[in-house]
């Protein structure tokens, strides 16, 4: 079981090493999980004066995606295939009236449409009926490897992406926190491996006006929540 292993909010211990722990760290905006993952373990390495401390993380947040990243240490990281199948909530930002190749930032907007036809009833409809089971392409410009390359990286070269494998997943909810063309606040809770940009990427589609990600924050993932996090300054102090 998960919880048979300690969150640690603080200081690892050598005891946390040998028997594994979960650190909860809220993701900087421009970091990948990668750089939190390689961060940490750099910092315990030279602590611990080891090279063979493992550290990994519980399911890839974009470097411009804030928030809730589960890092597990020593043994628990035995742990993390079962931490990136739960299912997962996130709040952000949907800007209507225009879209990008990336559907979020990464890439510039373009092909920009008026919203001042739409109403919070159409919105909120729309958003309803994307709920459910459903096939989900991932983004071109997302991790998925084709070939033995990540999709993204063939995307930034300006390569042409051709047959994404659609996965399966399901939204169980996806609903407006505020509506304000051109700009939606919203919350979702998705299954494993949802891509939120492809949401409102499609939301876009639905509506007739296109739209894209404008900012992400993951709020929880399975037991875990955004409010028993850490960020990496607080992790460096304590640690370093």
């Amino acid at each position: 079981m998960l919880r048979d292993l300690p969150v640690v909010k603080g200081k690892i211990s050598d005891e946390d090493l040998k028997r594994g722990a979960f650190i909860l760290i809220d993701k900087p905006l421009g970091w990948t999980s990668f750089d939190v993952v390689s961060r940490i373990r750099s910092v315990l390495r030279k602590r611990f004066d080891r090279k063979n401390i493992k550290v990994g993380h519980g399911g890839t947040l974009d470097p411009l995606a804030t928030g809730l990243l589960i890092v597990a240490v020593g043994p628990a990281t035995k742990k993390l295939a079962s931490i990136q199948a739960d299912d997962k909530e996130y709040e952000g930002i949907i800007r209507l009236g225009a879209v990008t190749p990336s559907y979020d930032l990464e890439t510039e907007p373009q092909d920009f449409k008026p919203v001042d036809h739409l109403t919070e009833e159409a919105i909120r409809q729309a958003m309803q009926s994307m709920e459910g089971e459903q096939e989900q392409l991932p983004p071109v410009y997302s991790a998925v490897r084709k070939g033995g390359e990540r999709l993204y990286e063939k995307a930034r070269r300006g390569e042409e992406v051709k047959e994404i494998k659609a996965r399966k997943i399901r939204v169980f909810k996806f609903e407006p926190l505020r509506i304000h063309p051109p700009e939606l606040e919203f919350k979702a809770h998705v299954s494993k491996g949802t891509y939120i940009r492809t949401l409102a990427h499609d939301l876009g589609q639905k509506l007739g006006c296109g739209a894209y990600l404008a900012s992400l924050r993951r709020t929880r993932s399975g037991d875990f929540h955004i409010g028993d996090a850490q960020s990496m300054d607080e992790w460096f102090q304590q640690n370093s």
